[in-house]
């Protein structure tokens, strides 16, 4: 097993020459020596543009230069070198007052993305951004950075989602979420997911490159491709900044830190993960801070929103203990309870912990990946759930609540996705104790996609229902969910479509759920 710094350096070849290639893309290091843009064949910017992680003076922007993106060697059908790429940012949408104008370097050992780094931009405000590769133009992109950390912004509206399995719908949900007025997008993982694609959406065979599971870097520069051919995902975001993390599927089905699901030697699957975590950077607006060295990227982060709220984005993935009790779902697992079992590992746990103390926002945003509060399978007695949620770690999640109590946070509010429904409940400092104080909110959201059309209640929902008494909510359509955030109240917004696997589904409103400033717990 490999499992220090040096010898993961070494096994993936992460040396300084080729880091330099890779840092190119960002802007940190500027090249000597103009790459001029090659005669392409066809628009560079199929996979369009984006926005990620504002700040009060800026914020990173993305292209990746692929006129080709389903090529099979997953190069996107440029050449094997350099190429430069020009950036605008204006205060308007036709650029006639240009506020940034630069360049980076595309290199092919990322797949020629870039992800330059703006700063010096008003805070709180509006911009448009385009890049240009020889003379071809991409499409506009929209974003916005955020208040200074010593505002006091008025509200903070945002959406998040999650889950977005190509094959199993139209990606309808994110047209619907472009015409919202938002400051900024949260995405909670499974952007992507592993396994070969088949037939698409009108159950027709794909190509035949689809049909195989990820395993690879080219293979999954292929998928990435697959999943922004899909123009309303692209539409999304083009319209605003996003905060992106992962979950499993984005390398593979319920991965534990070096342990996969099927028990691959660790050294192969650190290859995958290496491979995993290459392409999502290639294909997201993430800053340098998140660029993986081999199998391992800083994932974990906090963005504030002014004093009104913290985004704390979690990794529940790359440092957790492998699931109790071989996975899947039981009734009677003890080490579910062990106290030394981690979902976070020690280091983000006192990350997290500290956030609690020094933060001086009035919201607290935990960003995360598989549901907190405790979801019962079984109306009885019994409490039957799931290891691969907070439930299979049920120690550092009482812990995790109780600091939050103590330490004085003010609003905790968890967002979710993983789960392919929409749920509102409680969060409890011990859910084995029936008295037990709610010390604060979680909201799961449903999936884009995945799981098909899904319906408002099912025999599952009702049986979630009658076996949660924290549960207040339940939804199992798909879509994604809206926020408005005030210094007051908080209100989720469940947006959802009645169908995704024809195109075109209208959006509405299925449920309006409160947190209220000071009162722990939700509100329907």
């Amino acid at each position: 097993m490999v499992s220090h710094s040096v010898s993961r350096r070494q096994m993936f070849g992460f040396g300084g020459g080729a880091a330099a290639a890779l840092m190119l893309g960002t802007g940190a290091w500027e090249a000597q020596s103009a790459f001029a843009a090659p005669a392409l064949k066809g628009d560079p910017f199929t996979l369009g543009v984006a926005s990620g992680d504002p700040t009060s003076d800026g914020v990173v922007l993305w292209t990746r230069l692929a006129p080709e993106p389903f090529a099979q060697d997953g190069l996107g059908g440029m050449p094997a070198k350099p190429v430069r790429v020009q950036y605008e940012v204006a205060l308007d949408d036709r650029f006639r007052q240009v506020v940034r104008r630069s360049s980076v370097v595309a290199t092919p050992e990322l797949a020629h993305s870039v992800h330059p780094e703006v700063h010096g931009l008003a805070p709180d405000r509006t911009y448009w951004f385009r890049f240009r590769a020889g003379s071809a133009i991409s499409p506009v992109g929209r974003t916005r950075t955020t208040p200074t950390p010593m505002a006091s912004p008025r509200e903070l509206k945002f959406a998040f989602a999650s889950c977005q399995a190509w094959q199993d719908g139209y990606f309808t949900a994110y047209h619907h979420m472009a015409q919202e007025d938002l400051d900024l997008v949260v995405h909670l993982g499974d952007y992507l997911y592993e396994s070969g694609v088949k037939t698409n959406k009108r159950g027709v065979s794909t190509d035949p490159r689809f049909h195989t599971e990820t395993l690879d870097l080219a293979r999954y520069r292929l998928q990435y491709g697959l999943y922004k051919s899909e123009a309303p995902l692209r539409e999304a975001h083009a319209s605003f900044p996003w905060i992106m993390t992962f979950d499993d599927h984005e390398v593979e089905n319920n991965w534990a830190d070096e342990t996969s699901e099927n028990n691959e030697n660790p050294e192969t699957f650190l290859l995958r993960r290496a491979a995993a975590f290459q392409a999502l950077y290639e294909h997201a607006p993430l800053r340098r801070t998140q660029l993986p060295k081999g199998p391992d990227v800083q994932m974990y982060r906090r963005l504030p929103y002014g004093r009104l709220a913290d985004f704390s984005m979690l990794d529940t993935r790359q440092y957790r203990d492998d699931q109790p009790c071989g996975d899947g779902a039981s009734a009677d697992c003890a080490d579910r309870f062990d106290a030394d079992r981690s979902l976070l590992g020690s280091r983000q746990r006192d990350w997290v912990l500290k956030g609690f103390s020094r933060s001086q926002a009035r919201w607290q945003i935990l960003g995360n990946q598989a549901p907190m509060g405790q979801t019962d399978q079984d109306p009885g007695p019994a409490t039957k759930v799931w290891m691969d949620p907070w439930d299979g770690y049920v120690a550092e999640r009482n812990r995790l609540l109780a600091e939050a109590d103590t330490r004085g946070v003010r609003n905790l509010v968890v967002i979710t996705g993983d789960r392919h429904q929409n749920y509102a409940w409680d969060l409890k400092r011990d859910y084995t104790d029936p008295e037990s104080a709610t010390v604060g909110s979680e909201f799961v959201g449903t999936s884009v996609t995945s799981g098909g059309d899904g319906a408002d209640m099912t025999a599952q929902g009702e049986t979630f229902l009658a076996a949660n008494p924290h549960m207040k909510f339940f939804n199992s359509q798909r879509g994604y969910v809206r926020v408005t955030v005030d210094r007051d109240r908080w209100t989720s917004d469940f947006r959802v479509l009645p169908f995704v696997t024809k195109p075109d589904a209208p959006i509405s409103t299925r449920a309006s759920v409160v947190v209220e400033d000071g009162t722990p717990g939700v509100q329907v």
